[in-house]
């Protein structure tokens, strides 16, 4: 596997996040900044997060990207489109109940007009991942009770941290 980069487009109020080749905790730290960017703007048309080039994502990308999903939902009224071929990844969306609040598309999708650029790597402070950590199952446990057994221990472990 590649080593993973989040690749983006804010175009006219249409924003793209572009996940390649291995996303991991790593990048858990700028994924969530750019996210509180977007999430403070006003007016936003269109949230797609691009996976068709991505290898494998972790859980934390998972539970942020789940994290956007209900910020859109419910403050842009909108449902973020995910593109995604990759059986494994789609297997683990669905069975963690991302289809119910991202619309996932297993084609390439047309209308992908935009001008890529590299997300800058913001490293965080270890007490801020294990926060960002720590939301992110949190979030995942609501999308769907049987991903407790998968997230309880974890989430239990890093709280005690606190």
């Amino acid at each position: 596997m590649s080593q993973g980069k989040i690749l983006i487009s804010d175009k006219a109020d249409n924003y793209l996040l572009k996940l390649v080749g291995d996303v991991r905790l790593t990048l858990s730290g700028t994924l969530n900044r750019y996210m509180e960017i977007l999430f403070g703007k006003n007016q936003v048309k269109s949230v797609v997060v691009d996976m068709l080039d991505a290898d494998g994502v972790d859980s934390t990308t998972l539970g942020l990207i789940a994290k956007l999903g209900l910020h859109c939902r419910e403050y842009y009224q909108m449902n973020v489109k995910l593109f995604c071929q990759n059986p494994s990844i789609i297997r683990t969306l669905e069975c963690m109940g991302f289809d119910e609040i991202i619309d996932i598309y297993q084609q390439s999708p047309d209308e992908f007009d935009a001008e890529l650029r590299s997300l800058e790597e913001v490293p965080a402070a270890v007490d801020e991942v294990r926060r960002q950590v720590l939301e992110a199952h949190k979030l995942l446990l609501t999308l769907n009770p049987n991903n407790s057994a998968e997230f309880t221990d974890l989430i239990n472990a890093l709280e005690a941290d606190q």
